[in-house]
């Protein structure tokens, strides 16, 4: 049998797929079956990463001056090209990261709601105008790009995280040097060929594969990159924020979680535990917004904690292309190891290993990176499994005595981006959306995601900068320009003012 060809894929610069300057390449491997090469990636340098960027700057040019409804129109048809290759892009996603191929098809709608909005926002990018102190002139506020902006995205996500960026910076009118993760840049590579079949000018989008390190930090120090959006680890974008602030360049940085839910005596226990096991193990707890804690008051916790254990074990694992899964593989080795040190390190502390915590072998397991859906209960705040991030299928339970004290353990840890209640007492809800310090809040339902017209963003460790998504979005890739027109027939005395 003659062995399968391998693909190798090129980076997108000034409107054409060319190779890295370093002339390297690397392989990328379904984590389902590790012995399959999803293709060959460019392994480019910070000699490629200023290419782009001058690129950029060329297509700023012409994408600045089009007006924002044209711009919609391409946006909008780069929506309608996702969807007659969402199956595709679904497959592509699954192949590359690992997740569950109904979890994929959400992510490629999810981009396309994305676009839709960012699209809608050409006929809407609003300055106002305002009574001057002064005779005979008018006063008003419009709406620049920023100009050339770095696009630093993750891997756990690929598509639609890059879609919730690129759309809003595109909308704008900004030329993009897109960055994706190493571990998944077939996804980007589909991305950037939607945008291209869509219309987009040369310049406008460029796409530089590899380490993020190298592309990554010539984009921070590069002074014609103006701006930078970037999601993933709370070290990296703390170092990458310090380093663009002292650039004065604007920055977006969306960081970790450890999102709680707190579950109630009155909480309706069906509807919690179902949206507990989603957030929990859905995509492999490989979410931002994933549940990683649960605090269940101390009336209902034996209740809680055997039913959720009882959920957790009829969920099927497997290679997430086959829609019957639930659970798919982590989507490295990188991945398992730390979900595994983790575990080690909650049985170290003391917890109660109440269910799972086994890396899977056996058959096609062999294969991939599979550990079981892993519940520790009896978790007190301290721990380290109680404070950091996981980022893989591990829950922890800790119990409390009202909302007061679950609030308190909620709020105990640095991040604060998600979080949820379940409770049938408005009073308390709104006892807890009050006191609560994360950037979104769900009561009864999931700590899971969010809508592309609202804001998303955390607290603390989870983000720093502009939100991202909705009209944050618009505000974040734009610049304000303050307008003063003095149209008297001849020249008046002006009042004296800064």
């Amino acid at each position: 049998m003659a062995a399968t060809q391998i693909t190798t894929y090129k980076n997108y610069i000034g409107g054409q797929w060319v190779e890295s300057v370093t002339g390297k390449t690397y392989p990328v491997h379904n984590p389902a079956r590790n012995g399959q090469v999803v293709g060959e990636f460019q392994t480019s340098g910070a000699e490629d990463a200023l290419k782009a960027v001058a690129a950029a700057k060329e297509g700023l040019k012409i994408w600045a001056d089009t007006p924002a409804p044209a711009r919609a129109g391409i946006i909008f048809k780069a929506m309608e090209i996702m969807g007659r290759r969402a199956q595709e892009i679904a497959e592509t996603i699954t192949t590359e990261e690992g997740k569950p191929i109904g979890d994929a098809l959400g992510e490629v709608r999810r981009a396309m709601n994305i676009m839709e909005y960012a699209a809608g926002e050409g006929r809407r990018m609003f300055g106002y105008t305002t009574p001057s102190e002064l005779p005979n002139t008018v006063a008003y506020t419009i709406r620049r790009p920023i100009g050339v902006v770095g696009i630093i995205t993750p891997w756990n996500f690929p598509i639609a995280i890059p879609a919730w960026k690129m759309a809003p910076a595109l909308i704008c009118g900004n030329a993009l040097v897109f960055k994706p993760a190493s571990a998944t840049p077939l996804s980007a590579v589909k991305l950037t060929e939607i945008f291209e079949e869509a219309g987009l000018p040369p310049g406008v989008l460029n796409l530089v594969t590899g380490p993020g390190g190298q592309v990554g930090n010539a984009l921070v120090e590069s002074p014609d990159v103006k701006g930078i959006s970037f999601t993933g680890s709370t070290e990296v974008g703390t170092d990458l924020y310090a380093e663009s602030a002292k650039r004065l360049k604007k920055v977006q940085a969306e960081l970790g979680g450890k999102n709680a839910v707190i579950v109630l005596s009155d909480a309706d226990m069906d509807k919690a535990l179902g949206g507990i096991v989603q957030g929990a193990f859905g995509s492999t707890g490989q979410r931002c917004t994933a549940t990683s804690r649960v605090i269940v008051e101390e009336d209902v916790y034996d209740q809680f904690v055997s039913e959720l254990v009882e959920r957790t074990s009829k969920l099927t694992i497997g290679d997430g292309i086959d829609p019957s899964i639930d659970v798919s593989p982590l989507s490295s080795k990188n991945q398992k190891d730390q979900v595994l040190e983790y575990i080690g390190i909650g049985t170290e502390e003391g917890a109660n290993l109440a269910f799972g915590g086994r890396a899977l072998s056996g058959g096609d397991y062999d294969e991939g990176y599979y550990v079981e859906p892993t519940i520790f209960t009896g978790v007190s705040p301290e721990m380290r499994i109680a404070k950091e991030e996981i980022f893989g299928p591990v829950l922890t339970v800790f119990k409390a005595k009202d909302l007061p004290e679950a609030i308190d353990i909620s709020n105990s840890v640095e991040f604060g981006l998600s979080s949820s209640v379940y409770t049938k007492d408005i009073t308390k809800a709104y006892e807890y959306i009050n006191t609560v310090e994360t950037g979104m809040v769900h009561v009864n339902a999931p700590t899971l995601g969010g809508e592309v017209h609202l804001p998303f963003g955390g607290l603390g460790a989870s983000g720093v900068g502009a939100r991202e998504q909705g009209t944050s979005a618009v505000d974040f890739f734009t610049e304000v320009i303050t307008v003063y027109i003095d149209h008297a027939a001849e020249a008046t005395e002006r009042a004296k003012f800064i």
